[in-house]
């Protein structure tokens, strides 16, 4: 993917933000405390909050926490449904805090759309010495064979390459993170992943997934027919043909401390 290409993906969910906080999955709480595990206080920012899916499980820790999201739409939904979290419009290039304002960096499902050679020296300016910066990703458990089939269906739109297990511990540390030792000054990474799930029905995951960028960016006509796609696999599937299941996920977990 290019740079525009970039772009234009990471700009598309403004206007998909109420299906997206309607649809997308939370995080498993063991994954959000395995990434606070290290961290050296309770102030927490959820950088690229989006409509705050991630910000909701850090207040069930107990975390002092402060969301950025760039995008409006977005934000207006997490304002919406969180009113009592500080939410602020900005990003990970330029972050609207004072340095060494928080404890942990933390970001969900967003952190690949980051610049990093950017929002690296960025994200160690907030962090307090010690700090955590984690990327957390929900993933799609295609151990499962239908969620297998699932993937093949849908296609690199909907079930990208950081969406299943094995293809995002292979990218993730390297593409990431900022380099141990570089001038960002953050040290090794750890990787691990935690079950998780989401209750579903057919036409709930097919919503769910008409939000990830690449589905987000498709002409309609194109966007139609793969959505149709992937309804006739779920239709033609016996967990998933009648009533609710649960979709079997993992929610990933990178995570480094700065030096």
């Amino acid at each position: 993917m290019n740079q525009d290409e970039r772009s234009l993906h990471a700009s598309s969910f403004g206007v998909a933000a109420t299906a997206y906080a309607e649809h997308r999955p939370d995080y498993a709480q063991a994954a959000v405390r395995w990434a606070l595990e290290p961290a050296p206080g309770p102030r927490v920012l959820d950088l690229g909050a989006g409509t705050g899916k991630l910000t909701a499980g850090l207040l069930a820790p107990g975390a002092e926490v402060v969301a950025v999201e760039p995008d409006p739409a977005m934000l207006a939904e997490l304002r919406r449904s969180l009113p009592d979290v500080r939410a602020l419009r900005g990003n990970a290039e330029a972050i609207p805090l004072p340095d060494a304002s928080v404890d942990a960096v933390l970001a969900g499902n967003a952190m690949h759309w980051f610049d990093m050679a950017v929002a690296g020296p960025e994200i160690a300016r907030v962090l307090a010495p010690d700090g955590v910066l984690a990327g957390l990703w929900n993933l799609l458990d295609d151990r499962v064979d239908w969620v297998a089939g699932l993937a093949r269906t849908a296609g690199s739109a909907a079930v990208g390459p950081r969406d299943t297990p094995a293809a995002w511990r292979a990218e993730t540390a390297a593409m990431h993170l900022p380099k141990a030792g570089g001038p960002a000054r953050f040290g090794s990474p750890e990787q691990t992943a935690f079950p998780h799930g989401q209750r579903r029905t057919a036409d709930t995951l097919v919503a769910s997934l008409a939000t990830r960028a690449g589905m987000l960016v498709m002409p309609e006509r194109e966007r139609e027919a793969a959505l149709g796609r992937i309804r006739a696999f779920l239709a033609g599937e016996p967990e998933t043909a009648r009533g609710e299941f649960t979709l079997p996920m993992l929610t990933g977990v990178l995570r480094s401390r700065r030096l």
